[in-house]
């Protein structure tokens, strides 16, 4: 199955991809986290990426196309995937449909405090590129569970950068909503409880819950 997860930042992308690739045994393909592994690397690609990246800004449309198309056809992309942060505009999904097929498109729909509340309240390893919420951590805890490098507040995740990214979601991307209702494959599910029930409330829209 090849699945969409679409929404504005903050709504919880990333995990359900990582929860639904446990599920089906198929890979999560993030354009951001390809993205922060060439920053990290500091390749030509990861510097000209990261002044948009920081500035809430789209990355351009060629530079993300061409690493979504050379991604998919990798083996294990054989029995599905799951696109988290990509297409991102109605330009990105014509061009995602001359080169792959897809079954479904989840709308993850989320007030914007609550999206806030989650964006600024996120920490991420900069060794591993783990992600926690402060909510989860102990006070003052400053060191990655998972591999005890340190605990990071991304730029991206600040207030002020978040509300640039809502506008230029709200401008860019949400117009990719219609485009994918038109085609039939949109499921819209409110995502505003828990991961683990807005899981089950995702993989009811997508037939999975069986």
């Amino acid at each position: 199955m090849n699945i969409i997860l679409l929404g504005p930042p903050g709504v919880g992308k990333g995990s359900h991809a990582k929860m639904f690739t446990q599920d089906l045994g198929i890979p999560q393909i993030s354009t951001g986290d390809m993205l922060r592994q060439n920053i990290k690397r500091e390749t030509t690609l990861g510097l000209a990426a990261k002044k948009y990246i920081d500035a809430g800004e789209l990355v351009p449309d060629e530079v993300v196309i061409g690493m979504v198309r050379e991604r998919l056809q990798a083996p294990d992309t054989q029995q599905g995937y799951i696109l988290d942060g990509f297409p991102r505009t109605v330009a990105q999904a014509e061009a995602l449909a001359d080169f792959a097929r897809i079954d479904a498109v989840v709308n993850l729909i989320a007030r914007e405090e609550v999206i806030m509340s989650h964006l600024t309240g996120r920490r991420v390893c900069k060794d591993c590129g783990s992600t926690f919420h402060i909510r989860r951590l102990k006070p003052g805890q400053t060191t990655c569970q998972v591999c005890g490098g340190t605990l990071i507040h991304r730029d991206d995740d600040k207030p002020e950068t978040i509300a640039n990214r809502l506008q230029v979601y709200q401008r860019q991307t949400e117009p990719l909503i219609g485009y994918y209702r038109e085609k039939g494959l949109l499921r819209d599910v409110v995502v505003e409880g828990t991961l683990e029930d807005n899981h089950a409330l995702v993989s009811q829209a997508l037939g999975l819950d069986g």
